[in-house]
C-alpha cells in the first residue's frame, strides 16, 4: 500500500509555515491521542501517521528531499520514519512531547475538521514512467519531458471569468464556509460546513470565459526538465511538486510521480548498490594467468587473472557499482570467473588432453586457502 502525502496528512499546503505545520500536527496528535482513544487501533495508527509526517516536515532538510523526490527522498517506499513501526509510543511522546503543551487535554474553544477560510482547489497529480538505462541510474540524470496535461487558460489567466467578472456569494458572504453555534452539554460548539453555493471558494463567476467555460484549466502540452538523482531504482517513484495538473481557476498545482523503470544492461546485473559480471575465460588461462576486459558503467577496465584462478573465484572491484540514493556510500563490482569447458574436441586435442590428464599437476588437489561453494556464499552475503 502507498503512503499517504505527508502535507495531505496534516491538512496543510505545501507552502506552510513551521507554526502552521506543528499547529495542525498538534491538533491531530490530540484528536488521535490513544488516552483519548483507548485501545483504538486505528486512530492508534493514524496518530502515528501524523507523528511520521510531522517528524519529516519540521525538519528543513528532510522536507526539502521530501518535496523534490517524495518518499523516496526520505526513506523509500519501504518507509523511512516510524510511520511502519520503526518507533513507539514512548518514542513519540520523547521526541515531540513539547507538542501537548506539557499534559494531555483540549483547547479552548470548539472546532471541526475544517481550518476555516476559502477554499482553495488543487490539480489532480500527473504520472509518468521514465526508462533509464544503468549509466544513467549511477550518475543520475536530467530528463526533458513533454506532456499533455491540464494547464492554466491563456485566455482569463487562469480564473475562469471574462475580465476577472467575479462577485462575492451571498450565501457565505464570500467566507467559503457557513458557521453554526450549537449548544450541547459541554456549552456552545462552533461547527464549520463548506457553502454549497460557491463549493468554498467564496465567490462566483458572472460571466465564464468561453475557452475553459469557467474551469479556469484547458488541455494543452507541456515541457518541463527534471534532475533524477543517482542511485534510483526499478518501481521507485519520485515526487516533482507542483509539475503536475493545472488547478481550477487559479488553485495549487497537483505534483507530477515520476515512476522509475530500468532497463536491462545487456552485460551487467545489479543487485541493490552491487553490480555483477560473470567473466568466462579458458582452461590455459586460467592455468598460466592473463589479463582480460571486462565492462564497468565507466567503460572498459582491464583485470589481472592470476595463475591457477580456478572457476567460481569472485574478484570485487571496490566502488565500481551503483550509489545509494540516501547516503554516500556505493557499491561494488563484483567478477564471477568461470572456466570455460570445450564441449567439443578435434582428435588432435583428444591426444593433448590425454597426455595432460596423467600429469599429477592436473589432479585435483584443492588445498585450505580454496573457498568452497558454500563459503564463498558466506562471504559474499557478509
Amino acid at each position: 500500500m502507498s503512503k499517504r502525502d505527508y502535507y495531505e496528512i496534516l491538512g496543510v499546503s505545501k507552502n506552510a509555515g513551521d507554526d502552521e505545520i506543528k499547529k495542525a500536527y498538534r491538533k491531530l496528535a490530540i484528536k488521535f491521542h490513544p488516552d483519548k482513544n483507548p485501545d483504538d487501533k486505528q486512530a492508534e495508527d493514524k496518530f502515528k501517521e501524523a507523528a511520521e509526517a510531522y517528524e519529516v516536515l519540521s525538519n528543513p532538510e528532510k522536507r526539502q528531499r521530501y518535496n523534490q523526490f517524495g518518499h523516496a527522498g526520505v526513506g523509500g517506499a519501504s518507509g523511512g520514519g516510524f510511520g511502519g513501526g520503526g518507533m513507539n509510543m514512548d518514542d513519540i511522546f520523547s521526541q515531540f512531547g513539547d507538542i501537548f503543551g506539557g499534559a494531555f487535554g483540549f483547547s479552548g474553544g470548539g472546532g471541526g475538521g475544517s481550518r476555516g477560510g476559502r477554499r482553495v482547489n488543487k490539480g489532480s497529480n500527473l504520472r509518468i514512467k521514465v526508462k533509464l538505462n544503468l549509466e544513467e541510474i549511477a550518475n543520475g540524470a536530467e530528463k526533458k519531458l513533454k506532456l499533455q496535461k491540464f494547464v492554466s487558460c491563456g485566455t482569463c489567466s487562469g480564473t475562469g471569468a471574462k475580465g476577472n467578472a467575479y462577485e462575492n456569494c451571498r450565501s457565505c458572504n464570500g467566507s467559503g464556509v457557513h458557521t453554526r453555534l450549537t449548544q450541547t452539554i459541554l456549552g456552545a460548539m462552533q461547527t464549520q460546513s463548506t457553502c454549497s453555493a460557491c463549493s468554498g471558494e467564496g465567490r462566483i463567476i458572472k460571466d465564464k470565459c468561453s475557452a475553459c467555460h469557467g474551469d479556469g484549466i484547458v488541455r494543452g502540452d507541456d515541457t518541463i526538465s527534471i534532475n533524477i538523482p543517482a542511485g534510483v531504482a526499478d518501481g521507485m517513484q519520485l515526487s516533482v511538486g507542483g509539475k503536475g495538473n493545472a488547478a481550477p481557476r487559479g488553485g495549487i498545482n497537483g505534483d507530477l510521480i515520476v515512476a522509475i523503470e530500468e532497463e536491462e544492461h545487456p552485460e551487467l546485473k545489479r543487485d541493490g548498490m552491487n553490480l555483477f559480471y560473470d567473466c568466462y575465460i579458458n582452461f590455459a588461462d586460467a592455468a598460466m594467468g592473463t589479463t582480460v576486459e571486462i565492462p564497468t558503467i565507466e567503460g572498459k577496465a582491464k583485470i589481472k587473472i592470476e595463475p591457477g584462478t580456478q572457476s567460481g573465484k569472485v574478484l570485487r572491484l571496490k566502488g565500481k557499482g551503483v550509489p545509494d540514493i540516501n547516503t554516500y556510500g556505493k557499491g561494488d563490482l563484483l567478477v564471477n570467473i568461470n572456466v570455460w569447458t570445450p564441449q567439443s574436441l578435434t582428435a588432435e586435442e583428444k591426444k593433448l588432453m590425454e597426455k595432460l590428464k596423467e600429469s599429477k599437476n592436473f589432479h585435483p588437489n584443492p588445498g585450505k586457502r580454496e573457498k568452497g561453494f558454500f563459503d564463498r556464499m558466506k562471504e559474499y552475503f557478509e
